[in-house]
């Protein structure tokens, strides 16, 4: 049984920087794919960053130069490194997983894994 479990949200100042954690419980920690996703009231859930087996890393152009992504795999953990927020990065986070070993071009879809995380809320005021 996989669980995600995410935390570090908060509130935050606009240009402040918030470090959020996704433990990966019973995954495999070789041969993923695991994602961050974000969904903000009344819009649809995106793809924030992605990361794999494979090395690569993407961003979507909204937080390219802000956000970093990382992961530990002795600790089964997924981080996501936010700095220089803005009021537009408010949203519920989540963090996905799936099991292959490159996230390819299907990376922001929402179908495209398999595993969720309950999310973690980010709020940042102006």
């Amino acid at each position: 049984q996989v669980q995600l479990v995410e935390s570090g949200g908060g509130s935050v100042q606009a240009g402040g920087s918030l470090r959020l954690s996704c433990a990966a419980f019973g995954l495999i920690y070789t041969g993923h794919c695991m994602a961050w996703f974000r969904q903000a009231p009344g819009k649809e859930r995106e793809g924030v960053a992605s990361t794999d087996s494979s090395g690569n890393i993407t961003y979507v152009d909204s937080v390219k130069g802000r956000f970093a992504i990382s992961q530990d795999n002795a600790k089964s953990t997924l981080y996501l490194q936010m700095n220089s927020l803005k009021p537009e990065d408010t949203a519920m986070y989540y963090c996905a997983a799936d099991l292959r070993w490159w996230c390819g071009g299907r990376w922001s879809q929402i179908t495209g894994y398999k595993y969720w995380g309950q999310g973690t809320q980010v709020t940042v005021s102006s």
